[in-house]
């Protein structure tokens, strides 16, 4: 009967005895790789985060450089007779703008008819209808009804006249004409080409009730209101050519104050983004950086000399001297002893109150007004904080490097890993192989050596 498995012949060479021996070799050729491998996934996890804070940081950075960001318009309106939006890099001033006369629609209406279905013409002609400078044509048939008139008019000069028909009262149907546009130029007439336009329901040719008999409802006036006193006149109520940049509606007769400056709200909102991204990247690398004794504490990347340089690289920047600007502690920006920024918005507030092209030049760039009266051009602190921060974040740049490293050592060391896995694989497929062997021998010597005994007892016994 033949072994069926390792060790049942000698109770020696066991499955057991493999399993340690393959144990101890792990733990010295393989484990060390493991835990190679698993400080590389750690980093490369770790780093993950850290380029997205940088990420984050220098975003927030581009938008506070952003010359545009000092170019946004809000508009603060005391009085309810105006209302109006400002374009970027549009005048920051103050102003009253009193409404005496909005712009009015003219409307006309016509004469009277029995019903909207009663025939506007005798026989086939035409009209022409002006609004203002603008002239339209019209054509009619003997059995177009007042409702396929208002229809074709709508289709034709719809641009600049809107026809509606109005049940007045009962059997007293009137169709209106609305110009379009407002102002005292949009008058409208109306002219039969033809003469066969009737009254009577078709019957009776050289009808009056669209043309002579129409009457205005409302007359198109211009609006009038005066700019800082003075009187200003205009044929819309929406305003776009008053000043540059400004679009201004008038909503009703009265007077309003007008006060037009840079966008504190986007500016702020910014800055305050800004602060959020720099202290969750300073918190994350003094997390990952940290050196210690203790490896419960100590940072991932305390080792690594570029990861551990870029705090200070950063934190620097706060304190760096323009010659003309100053620094960001001037413009209420501060540094607690862990590193953590904060923002007194009434000292960032009062520099803008005192000289917003100085503020937009320390941020963005350009020419710095000193206390002496002199004028000089200044790179733009923002400007220099994202020449720094992006050294780490552009494409190829120091964390491109670091990422290209880790995942270099991370496959070696897999590679090496797999490589020893299989050679102890081999090994110990081997030792297998020679252990059933030499099971198999032992149990043969155990079989002999236990006839040779029974042997020897007989034989004894028989004397």
């Amino acid at each position: 009967m033949g072994i069926s498995s390792l060790g049942a012949g000698s109770s020696i060479l066991t499955q057991d005895v493999l399993d340690q021996l393959r144990e101890a070799d792990e733990a010295q050729r393989i484990r060390p790789l493991t835990l190679n491998i698993a400080n590389e996934t750690d980093k490369k996890d770790s780093l993950k985060v850290i380029d997205a804070s940088m990420t984050n940081l220098r975003d927030s950075i581009n938008e506070l450089k952003s010359t545009t960001l000092f170019d946004e318009r809000s508009a603060t309106i005391s009085g309810t007779s105006v209302s109006m939006t400002a374009e970027e890099g549009s005048d920051i001033q103050e102003f009253t703008l009193d409404v005496t006369q909005l712009a009015t629609k003219e409307i006309n209406e016509s004469g009277s008819y029995g019903a909207e279905t009663n025939l506007i013409a005798t026989d086939a002609g035409s009209m022409t209808i002006d609004v203002g400078d603008k002239s339209y044509t019209i054509d009619y048939t003997d059995e177009m009804t007042l409702k396929d008139l208002k229809k074709e008019i709508n289709k034709v000069a719809g641009d600049d006249v809107k026809a509606s028909i109005v049940q007045v009262s009962s059997g007293d149907f009137r169709l209106f004409f609305n110009a379009v546009n407002e102002g005292d130029n949009q008058n409208i007439s109306i002219t039969d080409n033809d003469g066969n336009l009737s009254d009577d329901n078709g019957e009776t040719a050289g009808g009056t009730n669209l043309t002579d008999d129409m009457t205005t409802v409302q007359e198109g006036k211009n609006a009038k209101f005066t700019y800082n006193g003075e009187n200003i006149e205009r044929n819309s109520n929406n305003i776009t050519d008053l000043i540059s940049g400004y679009n201004i509606t008038l909503n009703e007769v009265g007077s309003s104050t007008v006060n037009v400056e840079q966008n504190r709200e986007t500016i702020e909102s910014r800055v305050d983004s800004f602060v959020e991204k720099y202290n969750s990247t300073i918190k994350e690398l003094s997390k990952q950086t940290v050196s210690s004794t203790d490896s419960s504490v100590r940072g991932i990347f305390s080792g690594d000399s570029m990861m551990k340089g870029m705090k200070p690289a950063i934190q620097n920047m706060i304190d760096s001297l323009s010659d003309a600007g100053g620094n960001m502690l001037d413009y209420g920006f501060s540094i607690d002893k862990d590193g953590i920024m904060s923002i007194d918005k009434k000292i960032f507030n009062e520099k803008i109150d005192d000289n917003p092209s100085n503020v937009e030049a320390f941020f963005t760039g350009g020419d710095f007004t000193k206390e002496d009266g002199s004028v000089e051009a200044i790179d733009g602190a923002f400007n220099s904080f994202y020449s720094v921060v992006n050294e780490f974040t552009k494409t190829n740049g120091d964390l491109d490097l670091v990422k290209t490293n880790i995942e270099e050592r991370l496959s070696s060391y897999e590679d090496r890993k797999t490589s020893a896995t299989e050679r102890l694989d081999t090994k110990y497929a081997i030792l297998k192989k020679q252990y059933a062997a030499y099971d198999s021998m032992i149990s043969k010597f155990n079989s002999a050596s236990s006839m040779f005994s029974q042997m020897i007892t007989a034989e004894n016994a028989s004397r």
